[in-house]
């Protein structure tokens, strides 16, 4: 099974042929149905033999199309001192790219 780990959003992510994956929202103008590469490719298997970078592989990237762009649910997120009469309550909802993993090259 080939698979190859990428690096996008400060994270870094195993993908393979055919997989979905849900990643951090890319910045520029994206909708639904768009292609992205993806080149900063961090190691690469092909089931015998095995390429890591240094950070990088140069020439390798892999290609995703954007299935769904969508918000997470909601997180509220509280403040509060004792004794103080403070509280504050605030809510927060990350925004994500759900892509399909197209090819590995």
């Amino acid at each position: 099974m080939e698979f190859a780990i990428i690096q996008t959003g400060g994270k870094q992510y195993t993908v393979s042929k055919g997989a979905e994956i849900s990643i951090e929202k890319i910045t520029g103008t994206f909708k639904e149905g768009d292609s992205v590469v993806f080149d900063k490719v961090l190691l690469v298997d092909d089931g015998k033999n095995t390429t890591i970078g240094t950070p990088f592989i140069p020439k390798a990237s892999v290609k995703a199309t954007i299935v769904k762009i969508g918000r997470a649910p909601k997180i509220v997120v509280v403040h509060y001192k004792q004794k103080s009469r403070y509280a504050k309550k605030n809510g927060h909802r990350q925004p994500f790219f759900k892509v399909k993993i197209d090819s590995l090259k």
